[in-house]
């Protein structure tokens, strides 16, 4: 009896992908030899993904579209203000990459080049920019206005450089259940929003004592 043959979509090439790389630490010398291993024509491939760099592109928007999906799901969400929204986010984004720990090790400490590394997250960048645009209320938006004119630019570069340092963070910690990720997101976002108020001082330093401890052990 003839074997059916498995459709290829564009979620099992991704799927391929990660595996492929969790076994073998290492990417796929072409499109060619990456789709002949697995089993389908490589023209099938490029209907999908123009390279294999796209592919790990794509790995990192799933987990951002994923989380915005599953943290939309909540009921309360809709209730929810732009800060607690920004916890929700952050902390089913981060289970769901503890869930995927070991590809987003590998890829995101591959390089020397930190720059490198980076470059799989340029399209994620886009996705998380876009979320924090629609979360942004008329209240934050006056409060920034209120400490100097920023523009809806600036809290967007601003939200990007805390998730960049949220994840340094991650991918350092060697806590139970990533414990102290969870800690610093709460102390970094609450920081990040007392200084839209002007009222900071008293988190920055419950952040700033947070991260020496943290310092102190690793060294």
């Amino acid at each position: 009896m003839a074997t059916k043959k498995t459709t290829i979509t564009r979620d099992k090439i991704v799927s391929m992908y990660m595996n492929y790389r969790l076994e073998k630490s290492d990417r796929p010398k072409s499109v060619y030899l990456f789709a002949k291993e697995n089993g389908f024509d490589e023209a099938i491939f490029y209907s999908f993904f123009g390279t294999l760099e796209s592919v790990e592109k794509e790995i990192y928007i799933i987990f951002i579209k994923k989380t915005i999906v599953l943290i939309q799901k909540d009921p309360a969400y809709e209730n929810y203000d732009m800060k607690s929204k920004m916890l929700s986010f952050y902390f089913t984004l981060f289970e769901m990459m503890s869930a995927n720990r070991s590809y987003v090790l590998l890829t995101l400490k591959e390089h020397q080049n930190q720059l490198k590394n980076l470059m799989q997250l340029t399209s994620l960048r886009t996705e998380f920019k876009i979320y924090v645009s629609e979360i942004i209320t008329d209240e934050v938006r006056t409060q920034y206005e209120k400490f100097q004119n920023i523009q809806e630019k600036a809290i967007k570069e601003s939200a990007w450089i805390q998730f960049l340092m949220i994840l340094k963070f991650w991918l350092e910690d060697e806590s139970a259940s990533f414990e102290k990720t969870d800690i610093f997101i709460e102390k970094s976002v609450k920081a990040s929003f007392e200084l839209m108020n002007i009222a900071p001082i008293e988190s920055i330093i419950d952040l700033g004592k947070f991260l020496f401890k943290e310092k102190m052990q690793h060294n």
